[in-house]
């Protein structure tokens, strides 16, 4: 009697994605799985909005680069569902600038990333139909994380691999390699690309002297309007940099009138008008209905246009 052969299906793999922050690490990361013919099978960026000029510059240019070799990049934002009385929002300025704060950074926390980076990027995925197709199979989606093996990155490594996640394996394969910082940056060289800079919000606290004063004019106005607003709101520290050292300020604002970044009668201007004029535009925008009122982008559009109507 002949018996028919039962053939077990063998799953597709998981689906690879790199979390992909547009600095150093995940770049050098991204370059190597490429050259050993194993691209991840989703490149995926989360923007807050509000990253350094360049930062957007080298986008661009890695965006062609991926898409000249076929592997597929999306970029995220999150997205805020309610309002309140206050004009929508859509990046982490305009955030700043509607509740009167700081970045979380500069007040001893670091939930920007979680917000702004990594839920945009969780809630892309769980509409993606590999992930899910994935996660029906039982699987996990397989994560890459440009953590490389300098000790800065072993503490966070030490961190993240702590936290346990159902949807997702964390993989880090620069530790793998053993690849620092300066080897991830030989690696891009090699490959013809240039090195990107420094990935970080312009209104970022962990931001250096020599990072503020490399900033383009209009971002430094940003910076001043920032710490205009939140000041009468700050209790326990003093700016963007929080309390002042040998070094520094902690107002980044000072920092940019003694580096003469701005003339100081255009930042006492900025201090004087701006916060006022905002909130003016925010009391207006609650008696707008939802559907009709204007965003924070468009106060933002005057205000770099020196349109404000003090």
């Amino acid at each position: 009697m002949s018996r028919s052969i039962d053939y077990l299906a063998v799953p597709p793999p998981a689906p690879v994605v790199l979390a992909y922050g547009i600095g150093v690490d995940s770049t050098a990361l991204l370059v190597e799985l490429e050259a050993k013919g194993m691209p991840p099978d989703l490149v995926l960026s989360a923007d807050t909005g509000v990253e350094k000029p360049e930062t957007y510059d080298y986008q661009r240019m890695i965006a062609a680069w991926m898409a000249a070799r076929g592997i597929p990049y999306e970029v995220v934002r999150y997205v805020p569902k309610r309002f309140k009385h206050w004009p929508p929002y859509f990046d982490l300025l305009s955030n700043v600038l509607t509740n009167a704060t700081l970045p979380s950074i500069s007040l001893g926390r670091h939930s920007c990333s979680l917000k702004w980076k990594v839920a945009p990027q969780d809630a892309f995925l769980k509409s993606w139909d590999p992930a899910r197709a994935a996660w029906a199979r039982g699987q996990k989606v397989v994560r890459l994380i440009g953590y490389d093996a300098s000790p800065a990155d072993t503490r966070r490594y030490a961190h993240a691999a702590e936290i346990p996640n159902e949807l997702f394996e964390c993989r880090y394969p620069l530790r793998e390699w053993g690849w620092d910082r300066a080897r991830c940056i030989a690696r891009i060289e090699a490959a013809g690309l240039p090195v990107p800079p420094k990935s970080s919000c312009f209104i970022c606290g962990a931001m250096k002297p020599d990072e503020v004063r490399a900033l383009p004019a209009w971002c430094h106005r940003l910076i001043v309007l920032v710490e205009a607003r939140a000041a009468p709101r700050l209790r326990t520290v003093e700016g963007l940099w929080r309390r002042s050292t040998r070094t520094r300020p902690g107002r980044m604002t000072e920092f940019i009138a003694a580096e003469g970044l701005l003339p100081r009668a255009e930042i006492a201007a900025i201090i004087r008008d701006a916060p006022a004029d905002l909130i003016r535009f925010q009391d207006v925008a609650a008696h707008v209905p939802i559907a009709e009122r204007p965003a924070m982008s468009e106060w933002l559009e005057a205000f770099n246009a020196g349109r404000l109507a003090a």
